[in-house]
């Protein structure tokens, strides 16, 4: 019996051996941050969390016609199957809504509606890619680096410059393009809330149509994905370019990720959509047959009636980003202010979306207790214990392990905490020798 017991432990503890994608796909940095975090607070510690890109909804609630419409629907029992592509009339209002909004045309044939972004951009890359093929993508950027794994693709990263406030430039993208497969894009950008400027922006799809151009009949093209979840948010004069407006040939290469997620603060409705060429979308379509990862049907007609509902829209986005732009903008003069005082940050002006790039250049800094800051995520650390400051380090979305810049996400930003978090972090990095 004794035996037994020791070969059955020994049988339980041991590892199993899976898939070499099991193995070797990395978790999402910012969730483990993120549960970090939480646990912290759990245990009463006053944190000033700007990690996940995500809303309170107790401070950015939904708009309320949508939460009107989504009750009336489950009241009505819509609690059925969805249509695989998305329901008629909820591709009906996107059609409509991307037409009026963004001057887009695209039939019901070319949308396929799924529960967010993200089996969205895995359906692109799994109809696209092949083992092998190259990706190019910049960094820092979101998950770009694992959806290239999950295909077993060539890496192709464009490491970005603040002096481009961390976009890529025409010229970061070209030594690559040869031969590329998926070239994606995010404008706005998360992690760091600029925008692709117009005149990069045509000479990049002049890079893409060029490469489409040279390539033989039968060979595979080179595809643009272009994630603009954040587009409605644009601050100031700041505007939203995308691909198929400045170069309409770029319509037979772009396929568009999208949502209410981000710009109506319903990260947890679940309810996204890509535009794109009608062979690609069934191509999509039959691989999230597979997955199932459909938005819900309540959700799905209660968006198909939101998105006609353009004066309360209008009205919502108006305030939104009212509040987000303030929240933005405190937080970058705060740390302007600190940098005028000698205090090793930095941080871009805001542009876009709920998300602030930020700098704290303190490695090699000496803490008041004789410890030396060798590594960014030393002062990671520091931050967290000494600031009560949680940010996202770029290097969780592929940048350097020694990048000392930072995303700083407002969608728990509570406006009243903004100078007492200042406060802490200047206190905290004066003590830095």
């Amino acid at each position: 019996m004794g035996n037994t017991n020791i070969q059955d432990t020994k049988i339980a503890d041991a590892e199993p051996k899976l898939s070499h994608l099991a193995e070797t796909l990395i978790g999402s940095e910012i969730v483990k941050l993120a549960g970090d975090i939480r646990e912290k607070i759990r245990q009463g510690e006053k944190i000033y969390n700007f990690t996940v890109g995500d809303f309170d909804p107790r401070i950015f609630p939904i708009p309320i016609q949508l939460e009107n419409e989504i009750i009336e629907a489950y009241k009505n029992h819509f609690t059925n199957y969805p249509a695989a592509e998305g329901n008629l009339d909820l591709r009906e209002s996107i059609s409509s809504f991307i037409n009026k909004r963004e001057g887009l045309q695209y039939s019901v044939s070319e949308i396929l509606v799924a529960s967010g972004g993200r089996p969205l951009i895995y359906a692109l890359f799994r109809s696209i890619a092949d083992k092998g093929d190259k990706v190019i993508y910049a960094l820092p950027s979101w998950n770009n680096n694992h959806y290239t794994h999950l295909v077993d693709g060539e890496h192709c990263p464009v490491e970005t410059t603040p002096e481009n406030n961390f976009m890529p430039t025409a010229a970061d993208v070209e030594p690559h393009i040869k031969g590329a497969t998926i070239l994606a894009l995010c404008s706005p950008q998360n992690p760091t809330g600029t925008t692709l400027n117009k005149k990069e922006f045509e000479k990049i799809c002049d890079l893409v149509l060029a490469e489409n151009n040279r390539r033989g009949e039968g060979e595979k093209k080179l595809y643009l994905m272009y994630d603009q979840m954040y587009w409605l948010l644009t601050y100031g004069d700041i505007r939203h370019y995308d691909p198929v407006n400045l170069r309409p040939a770029m319509r037979e290469y772009t396929i568009y990720i999208d949502a209410i997620s981000k710009c109506f603060a319903s990260t947890g409705v679940r309810v996204g959509w890509a535009l794109g060429p009608a062979a690609i979308i069934n191509k999509m379509k039959a691989i999230m047959s597979h997955l199932g990862a459909w938005a819900p049907m309540a959700e799905q007609k209660a968006v198909a009636k939101f998105l006609l509902q353009d004066d309360h829209i209008d009205a919502y986005l108006h305030h939104f980003k009212s509040e987000l732009e303030i929240r933005l903008r405190g937080i970058y003069n705060g740390f302007m202010s600190l940098k005028e005082k000698g205090l090793p940050v930095n941080a871009i002006t805001q542009q876009a979306g709920i998300y602030l790039t930020i700098q704290v250049d303190a490695t090699g800094k000496r803490t008041p207790n004789g410890n030396v800051l060798e590594k960014q995520s030393d002062v990671t650390a520091y931050l967290l214990n000494e600031a009560s400051l949680a940010v996202v380090p770029f290097y969780a979305f592929g940048s350097s392990r020694s990048s000392s810049w930072y995303r700083l996400s407002v969608g728990t930003c509570k406006k009243e905490e903004i100078p007492e978090m200042i406060e802490h972090l200047g206190k905290a990095l004066s003590k830095l020798k």
